[in-house]
């Protein structure tokens, strides 16, 4: 799964998180998500290679915090 909008890194997702910004979680292809729980999630998005993973804990389908 992957974090929307597209971060270059944890540690910036950790700053939008703690900023109010909206952060969601999408798997293309893959159904839907979890509105509440944790999931694994990777980024940034393909084409580009994976450079971070993380685990998702998502509230009311928002990302609420990422380690």
């Amino acid at each position: 799964m992957y974090i929307r909008p597209n971060f270059k890194s944890k540690a910036a997702i950790k700053r939008a998180i703690a900023s109010g910004e909206a952060v969601t979680v999408f798997a293309p292809g893959l159904g839907t998500v979890p509105e509440n729980g944790t999931c694994s999630v990777e980024g940034p998005w393909s084409p580009e290679p994976h450079k971070w993973w993380g685990t998702a804990t998502i509230k009311a389908g928002q990302v609420v915090k990422i380690t």
